[in-house]
């Protein structure tokens, strides 16, 4: 497995994988399967513990991430940020090979292939080793969508599934659910983020904050 040093948030299908060093946290960003889902490996750097967002698909390649040798990191943890079947091709595969916890929010767990362990909401809290990322419910894209924030950096960190990405938010299956989700947006994530907040989403590029903030309001105009 490539693995590039290099971080400028773009992955290609099949190709290499990026990883940015912050001060405590290691984030690797791989692209996997024929929809080119971003799946996200976190190592705590003091205690070398490890969590997945998002086994989307190509197990063995996910597992090739995580590593073979005596270094490797201990992935103990799985978060499925929601319940669309491109997002957990890989779950049980990888669970089953690293024996971990699973996590979801309680809306979409019953959806999933395999049962989860851990159950989490609107202002819960994962923790693995000496980090913690807080857990943000986006209703819309699905109903049980999540995304994460990690705060312990001189930016926030926010992984978004497919609720939010480069251009606009996810796609809604009409104009209550999108309203939801634009609801939540603002509130949760654009209101209480700073422009500086680094965007890892479930598909393609990322993005940070305060170049998505200037075009909320051609979102709502714009519609589902």
């Amino acid at each position: 497995m490539d693995v590039l040093d290099s971080y400028s948030g773009h992955v290609d299908p099949g190709g290499a994988a990026i990883r940015r060093d912050l001060d405590a946290l290691s984030i690797t960003k791989i692209s996997v399967g024929p929809m080119d889902n971003n799946a996200y490996l976190l190592v705590c750097r003091a205690s070398n513990e490890a969590l997945l967002i998002d086994a989307a698909n190509e197990p063995d390649r996910l597992a090739d991430l995580v590593g073979a040798d005596d270094s490797r990191p201990e992935l103990n943890h799985l978060v499925t940020t929601h319940r669309h079947p491109d997002h957990w091709q890989a779950l049980g595969a990888v669970a089953g090979m690293f024996q971990t916890r699973q996590i979801a929010h309680p809306l979409d767990a019953p959806e999933l292939p395999i049962p989860m362990d851990e159950l989490v909401d609107q202002g819960d809290t994962v923790g693995f080793g000496e980090i913690e990322l807080e857990v943000v419910h986006l209703r819309g894209h699905t109903p049980g969508s999540i995304a994460l924030v990690y705060r312990g950096d001189d930016r926030p960190h926010v992984f978004t599934g497919d609720s939010l990405f480069p251009g606009g938010p996810g796609k809604t299956a009409g104009p209550a659910e999108f309203g939801s989700l634009m609801d939540d947006l603002e509130e949760r994530i654009f209101g209480v983020l700073p422009d500086e907040t680094w965007v890892y989403p479930g598909h393609g590029d990322d993005t940070r904050l305060g170049v998505e903030r200037p075009h909320l309001g051609e979102w709502r105009e714009r519609g589902w």
